[in-house]
């Protein structure tokens, strides 16, 4: 795969990769689309790859015991799903991952990806630093779950994922901010 259409992803995540690591890191991967509506990661699944979201829209979800879908993360064009280390245990998949829209993957192989890594400073740094970004939104997320208010996290969510609002379906986005559907319409309607 050519570097170029992974460059704005490295640029999101401030890399700056020579021509040499760029393209031994594109060499890994293979580009892959899916349709609306694909459960790409499911729970308890095996799974070996890193996934580099190039276009469209995903999330990340749970089932609760109610069998109802959390939605724990949404992902847009030029970013990173939780990395294989994150998301995976004993090879497993921890969560499901589903395509909102139409989407084009990026996908390499993990233990390559870490050969990679331990070979070539540059994008281990890349590396550290997705794995530093995905540790941050987790925290920051939790944060606001436990003290901010449901009002404030939808203000958060629509400065974090402005065009998501009309594109997602609200009991998505409800799950998410961890409240109803009922209470977000309500928040919606007061502006």
């Amino acid at each position: 795969m050519k570097v170029e259409r992974l460059q704005k992803t490295i640029n999101k995540y401030n890399s700056h990769l020579t021509q040499k690591s760029g393209a031994a890191f594109g060499a890994l991967c293979d580009e892959h689309n899916f349709k609306k509506g694909t459960i790409l990661l499911k729970l308890n699944q095996s799974d070996n790859a890193e996934y580099i979201l190039l276009k469209g829209t995903a999330r990340t979800f749970l089932v609760n015991t109610e069998g109802e879908e959390i939605t724990l993360y949404f992902f847009e064009e030029n970013t990173i799903i939780p990395p294989y280390v994150t998301r995976t245990e004993n090879g497993k998949s921890l969560l499901y991952c589903e395509t909102l829209t139409d989407c084009t993957f990026a996908k390499m192989n993990a233990g390559q990806f870490e050969s990679l890594m331990i070979e070539n400073l540059e994008i281990r740094e890349f590396g550290n630093t997705v794995l530093r970004q995905e540790l941050l939104n987790k925290v920051q997320k939790e944060i606001r779950m436990a003290s901010w208010t449901a009002k404030q996290r939808l203000e958060q969510f629509r400065k974090d994922f402005s065009m998501l609002e009309n594109i997602v379906p609200h009991p998505m986005i409800a799950s998410y901010l961890g409240i109803t559907n009922v209470s977000l319409s309500r928040l919606r309607k007061q502006g």
